[in-house]
């Protein structure tokens, strides 16, 4: 958990978004929450269930992070759509809806990461990475990261080319005595 936490925060993400299960709270949520409060970014957790409300709210003081995280509870794929460019998103495959999440979520195509979450858990469907990778202009690399966890970094192509230089020569100069 503290990857996916330092990999939030050393990408300077803004908006991070989470979409967990019937579950509610676990530790990806409190590894995003440690990160947006380091980066003063804008976390927002998406809750399925409304007793999952109040127990992620009710751990989330345990640890003074409730500033740092909106629980929003609701149908997800309603919800998530309110969101524009995410940056850093984490995907709970427990929910019944991932596939649909993968379809409409929008993410920064400049530069940004999902996390999917207990992908063992998926009986059918593709990867986030399968999904996305037929979009227009974008590319995609998508690693497993333990067990049960995929990341997907995308990014616009020929974003990262290298720079035109300013200088085509060098010249050295050196002085003696």
């Amino acid at each position: 958990m503290e990857f996916i936490s330092a990999l939030a925060a050393g990408n300077q993400a803004k908006l991070m978004v989470q979409v967990t299960s019937h579950e509610g709270n676990n530790p990806l949520t409190i590894a995003l929450a440690v990160a947006a409060k380091h980066t003063k970014a804008r976390f927002v957790c998406i809750l399925h269930q409304l007793q999952a409300l109040e127990n992620c709210r009710a751990q989330l003081s345990c640890f003074d992070l409730e500033d740092a995280v909106e629980l929003v509870h609701g149908n997800p794929c309603e919800v998530i759509m309110e969101f524009k460019n995410i940056d850093f998103a984490v995907i709970d495959c427990k929910f019944e809806g991932f596939l649909r999440l993968f379809e409409i979520i929008d993410v920064n195509l400049r530069g940004s990461i999902v996390v999917v979450s207990n992908i063992l858990e998926r009986r059918i469907g593709a990867s986030f990475g399968e999904v996305i990778r037929g979009r227009t202009g974008v590319e995609c690399v998508t690693r497993s990261i333990g067990e049960g966890m995929e990341l997907t970094r995308i990014g616009l192509m020929n974003c990262c080319k290298p720079q035109k230089k300013l200088f085509n020569r060098f010249h050295v100069i050196t002085f003696e005595d």
